[in-house]
């Protein structure tokens, strides 16, 4: 009687044998093909849930089918280890961060290794290890060298829940902290950054050579990047007495063409310029209404233009550089510090937030550039001085037309890019009161944080020296693990760590004891894989440019703008260092669906949990494996159901059967055949073409991540070998095709349920090497053509019939057999033939009257 399938007797112990094997480790190979398949490795936070079987199921499956394709590959697992969640919940338990830290990833890593994944264990890295993140204090002091650290004083995000400090890219939605959801408020304090937007525009550039990228994701970097042309323009700030000075103040602006209809100034609340003005004039307390307001709220609400205009006049005025005018100035809540200069040349009819600003305020709304098809344009287009102090619209126009009421330029096309945005630029650049610009959104990266559990910056604080950095003979800077956290302490409160002398003088000094944000950790650790074990080095350079750029990457959508954007800056500096060939680290990049159940994203809290491990203890991990990769495309959402948990358990059972029977059989799995029957047999045929045909068709899926299409394909090969089986007589069954098939079977499931295929391929078929080192099945396009196909036959768009036909058959073949289909003639005696449509191999659709 044929064993059944049973993955519990199999699973664990294939799993000792491939380690024992070193089945998944590899080095550099010149003549092979390489391919690096990451997926985006994990914070250990606890068990792993249904997310990370699918994420790394998917990065398996391509791992392994790339193997049998002939290629190279590195499939390496790490773990992001430092950060806020492992201290957090440590305080909660009453443990420290590492404690808690290294027995969740020995967890994660039993599972793992429990769901089969052909990683390279011999090349895990995890951040919060000392010859891990040694590095990574490396390259904080490299990229200082190169002018890009910079430590200064500006207003910051500021998490109260979190208890430290955010970056601009950290803050999401409706201005909330990442990690915990909570309101993000403002904070003035010295902060280190990467001064990213040095690569601001190559990271814009290269955006374009990344065709392996989904456009959603290229969007949201070039978006977030945000590079705008206009012109930088210089005002000339009055005294108190309303006379210019020598003073300006430069704003930035993508349309110069509409200066003329700058009436009013504005600042920013947290402008260094505000408290200068207004400290001690009358204006001050108004002024100040406006600043403690806006620290009241984000970032967001404020930009959004949904919020509450408020507004303060100082008191004192600017100089418009076209038109000689005064212009008052006044502080706004709606006007952002980081983004530009602070400062803002107010254009009421040509920005919405201006208008509601002027409108609210009583400020006057004069049109400059109006659009050509607006009845006030008869009214002003001559006109070269104002003689229109308000517009009769109900909204600002920002779109093109022609300038008016804007002196020597009035009549000029107007509008982004247009003449008149270059002519008035040029007319202040001649006069040295504005430039050609190019601004960007992206802001330098914040990197610094007020937390225990991450990595020490290496830098010192010296009385005498100022601010130095750590001597490389000297990195590490070890962090301690005698920190109580759950007493509240950070490094700043620890004399042991940061009491230390000058690398410079010799004399008192004292460490930094801010630590790295967790983004400067896993921003490079793929290229660590490429060689993980170098004690001297951040890697080496030929291991890199054998290894780099990872092929596949594979991660979620949520790290578009964060983790996905500083890596690319990583890469970029490592290549300006000499470090690395590529320029870009990801040439692929998937992004992968959630999985639901109920529709809902599965949460504790929710008490709608699945356990990956319940799963695996009824139905096995190879069961699960592909049960997850069948429920729907791998970008898709996918909703948990059980069910359908069941029924791919049912399949392997089916397909283990299959091959179990046709090797156990009286006949014996290698019993000799010749491949030929006694008598011609259409079955043996159509099976050929079968397996020709599902060959092709998982290959191309498989590369095209249509993993559940595969499956379906695979579901089709087995019901047509069970039909053949079913069908031919005994004396002519083709036991060599048969026993063909199942290898083949055995074959095309392997990389999805890889414990199943090499039991099968070692101790039932009876090979002697494993199914993960052979070459994956070839096919034969013209074998899987059919020889014959079923043509649809409509009449007047409705189908009446079907026909079979030569797969080659002509459209006039085509024509007579489609008038020929009994039904078809019930549908069109008596009447006349109009015309018929004839879509070979498919379709006929008579047209009749």
């Amino acid at each position: 009687m044929t064993r059944a399938y049973d993955p519990h007797s199999i699973e664990e112990k294939w799993q000792a044998v491939w380690e024992s094997e070193g089945l998944y480790s590899v080095s550099e190979d010149a003549s092979r093909p390489k391919k690096y398949v990451l997926e985006m490795f994990p914070y250990p936070s606890g068990d792993i849930h249904m997310g990370h079987v699918r994420n790394y199921s998917i990065g398996d499956v391509i791992a392994r089918f790339s193997t049998m394709r002939g290629m190279n590959v590195l499939h390496p697992i790490g773990w992001d280890a430092f950060g806020l969640p492992a201290e957090n919940a440590a305080i909660k338990s009453n443990t420290h961060p590492a404690t808690w830290t290294y027995a969740n990833i020995d967890k994660q890593a039993a599972s793992f290794k429990r769901m089969g994944f052909s990683y390279d264990w011999d090349r895990t890295v995890k951040s919060c290890d000392v010859d891990y993140y040694r590095w990574g204090q490396w390259i904080f002091l490299k990229f200082w060298e190169r002018g890009l650290v910079e430590r200064k004083s500006s207003p910051v995000n500021w998490c109260p829940s979190c208890a430290t400090v955010l970056a601009n890219e950290q803050v999401i939605g409706e201005g909330v902290c990442w990690r915990c959801k909570s309101v993000v408020t403002k904070r003035e304090l010295e902060q280190w950054y990467f001064k990213i937007t040095e690569y601001a525009q190559e990271l814009l550039d290269d955006l374009d050579a990344l065709p392996g990228w989904p456009e959603r994701v290229k969007t949201m970097q070039a978006n977030w990047i945000g590079r705008s042309e206009g012109a930088e323009v210089d005002f000339a700030l009055c005294d108190e007495a309303g006379e210019p000075t020598d003073t300006t103040i430069t704003v930035f602006t993508t349309r110069p063409d509409t200066l003329f209809g700058c009436t009013f100034f504005l600042l920013a609340p947290e402008h260094p310029l505000v408290h200068e003005l207004t400290h001690g004039t009358v204006y001050a307390a108004d002024v100040q209404k406006v600043v403690a307001a806006a620290a009241r709220e984000t970032a967001v609400e404020r930009a959004s233009g949904e919020a509450e205009k408020l507004g303060a006049f100082t008191g004192r005025y600017v100089v418009n550089p076209v038109n000689g005018e005064k212009v008052p100035v006044w502080v706004s809540n709606y006007v952002l510090m980081e983004y530009g200069t602070g400062a803002v040349m107010a254009v009421p009819c040509g920005d919405q937030r201006d208008f509601e600003f002027a409108r609210m305020y009583g400020l006057p709304i004069p049109p400059v550039v109006v659009a050509e098809d607006d009845p006030l344009l008869e009214q002003v287009r001559e006109a070269r001085e104002r003689v229109l102090a308000d517009v009769p619209w109900a909204e600002a126009y920002d779109g093109p037309g022609v300038m008016v009421q804007s002196g020597e330029f009035t009549g000029m096309p107007g509008g982004k890019a247009s003449t008149g945005m270059r002519a008035v630029t040029e007319w202040l650049e001649a006069r040295g009161q504005g430039r050609f610009s190019i601004n960007f959104r992206l802001r330098d990266w914040l990197i610094s944080r007020q937390r225990y559990w991450g990595n020490p910056i290496p830098a010192v604080h010296c009385p005498a020296c100022g601010l130095l950095p750590v001597p490389e003979d000297q990195l590490p800077v070890v962090l301690p693990m005698d920190v109580d956290i759950t007493k509240g302490e950070t490094l700043a409160d620890h004399p042991e760590f940061y009491e230390t002398t000058c690398p410079k003088c010799g004399g008192a000094a004292r460490r930094e004891t801010d630590t790295m944000d967790t983004f400067t950790c896993s921003s490079w650790y793929y290229f660590r894989y490429c060689d993980a074990r170098n004690s001297d080095a951040l890697f080496g350079r030929d291991a890199a440019d054998y290894w780099m750029p990872v092929d596949q990457y594979i991660g979620g959508i949520e790290h578009a703008i964060l983790h996905l954007l500083y890596s690319r800056f990583f890469t970029k500096v490592f290549a300006d260092m000499g470090l690395t060939s590529a320029r870009e680290p990801f040439t692929n990049l998937l992004t992968q669906g959630m999985v639901k159940k109920d529709g809902e994203t599965m949460s504790k809290s929710k008490g709608n949990v699945v356990a990956p491990e319940d799963m695996i203890a009824r139905y096995g991990a190879d069961a699960l494996r592909a049960f997850i990769l069948f429920m729907a495309p791998p970008d898709k959402d996918l909703d948990w159901n059980q069910d359908g948990l069941e029924g791919m358990f049912r399949f392997l059972g089916r397909l283990w059967r299959y091959v179990a029977e046709l090797a156990e059989g009286p006949d014996g799995a290698n019993a000799a055949s010749d491949g030929a029957s006694a008598l011609p047999d259409e079955a043996a045929k159509a099976l050929v073409r079968e397996r020709h045909r599902v060959v092709g068709k998982v290959t191309d899926d498989v590369e095209h991540f249509g993993f559940n299409t595969a499956l379906s394909a695979m579901m089709e090969l087995l019901n047509a070998a069970g039909e053949y089986r079913r069908a031919a007589s005994p004396e002519l069954r083709d036991l060599a095709l048969e026993r063909e098939v199942a290898e083949v079977l055995t074959l095309l499931i392997a990389p999805y349920a890889p414990h199943m295929a090499e039991e099968l391929w070692r101790n039932v078929l009876g090979h002697a090497t494993s199914v993960h080192r052979e070459p994956w099945p070839t096919w034969d396009p013209a074998q899987a053509a059919a020889d014959e196909v079923e043509v649809v036959v409509q009449v007047n768009g409705k189908v009446r019939g079907r026909v079979v036909v030569p797969a080659d058959a002509s459209e006039d073949v085509l024509r007579e057999a489609a008038l020929a289909e009994p039904h078809v003639r019930e549908h069109t005696e008596g009447r006349t033939v109009r015309k018929m449509v004839v879509v070979p191999g498919k379709l006929v659709n008579v047209v009749v009257g």
